[in-house]
């Protein structure tokens, strides 16, 4: 699988990923638009009630929103569309034009305890730099589509990707916490119907995971993989693979959701083996069509690959994806209302054991 790196004209980063099976040539055009240069790295600001970090991107607010097909910025440049891509492509990566982190890093000589430590430490009025890095990940030069609409070949090009830069961004100075996602559906709130998802490299370990962390500490380092092995031996199992199992969890919070993980510990893409990267192609290919399967129409979603901390709790914290969906009918869509948005107090709509033997159906019924 070659790896062809290239830059766009403002200076940031563009990665080729091409198939195993790949028709495309080895020469790549250069990206020759006049582009502004790129926005200042934005600035956080401490929630002292909380400890939570909230960036304050501004430039977002500029970002592209739904744009019609000719003038799709994730597509190959055409002589109509001066696209952020300049090449025809199988699989590539840029760096984010409106990035939430990044593109200013950490002084290299600062330690990553320190780092973190400075995070953590609760003030009034605490700002730091939103350091960082955020990438896209596109998943095919098409306008249409989403991971689940891709072939297997493509879809392990893009794990592939995932792995690729899980590696290297965990090596950028001050990145604590590497998180690649896809959106699907306008219900989601996503902004460009092209087939991508993101890559974001955090200043800090996420409130997600810092709840984990806290859990660990209260039950012990087994945690997790007690969880999971109990999860492995209960109803609620949608996929058994030799490397990978999917299930819909004990205290599902959403009417749709899934967890799919390794069979070992694993804490990030880039420590999985071929052989496990190979399974996952077909594996989560089989989950997100048996997901779209329910209904007669697409379903939005979230999907949230889960990786440990860059530099700490990397044998406790297991990479996990959480695939989650406010749909909780055919035309019906869960709304995140006073208990859940006010309180964090989640209240499910669906009995987990009925979704995941609605899945189990869905799933059986769809090919790879």
């Amino acid at each position: 699988m070659a790896v062809r790196r290239s830059a766009l004209a403002d200076g940031r980063e563009l990665i080729y990923f091409d198939d195993t099976d790949t028709t495309l040539g080895a020469e790549r055009a250069l990206d020759e638009r006049a582009l502004d240069p790129r926005p200042a790295t934005a600035q956080m600001r401490q929630d002292p009630l909380t400890g939570d970090w909230i960036s304050i991107a501004s430039n977002r607010q500029n970002r592209v929103f739904l744009p019609p097909a000719h003038l799709d910025p994730l597509s190959p440049q055409s002589p109509g569309n001066p696209s952020e891509i300049p090449s025809r492509y199988d699989v590539a990566v840029i760096e984010n034009k409106s990035p939430s982190f990044g593109p200013g890093l950490a002084d290299p000589a600062a330690s990553p305890a320190d780092q973190l430590a400075d995070t953590r430490t609760i003030g009034l009025e605490r700002t730091l730099p939103s350091i960082g890095r955020c990438e896209v990940v596109c998943f095919s030069p098409e306008h249409e589509g989403s991971f689940g609409t891709q072939s297997v070949s493509r879809a392990r090009t893009v794990i592939e990707a995932w792995a690729h830069r899980t590696a290297e961004l965990s090596q950028l100075p001050g990145v604590q916490q590497v998180f690649p996602f896809e959106n699907r559906g306008e219900a989601i709130g996503v902004t460009l119907g092209h087939p991508h998802g993101q890559i974001y490299s955090y200043p800090y370990v996420t409130p997600r995971t810092q709840q984990l962390l806290d859990s660990i500490d209260a039950y012990g380092p087994t945690l997790v993989a007690d969880a999971i092995a109990r999860e492995l031996d209960g109803p609620r199992v949608l996929i058994r693979g030799e490397h990978w199992s999917a299930y819909v969890p004990f205290a599902a919070r959403w009417p749709i959701e899934v967890h799919l993980v390794p069979h070992r510990h694993v804490p990030d893409f880039a420590e999985t083996t071929l052989e496990e990267r190979d399974e996952l192609a077909s594996v989560y290919l089989r989950l997100l069509r048996g997901v779209d399967a329910l209904y007669d129409t697409p379903t939005p979603y979230i999907a949230a690959w889960h990786q440990a901390p860059v530099h700490e709790r990397r044998d406790e914290v297991r990479l996990t994806l959480q695939l989650t969906s406010p749909r909780r009918a055919a035309d019906k869509l869960k709304f995140l209302a006073g208990s859940e948005a006010a309180m964090g107090a989640w209240i499910g709509d669906v009995a987990p054991e009925a979704q995941a033997q609605a899945l189990r159906a869905a799933i059986e019924g769809v090919r790879v």
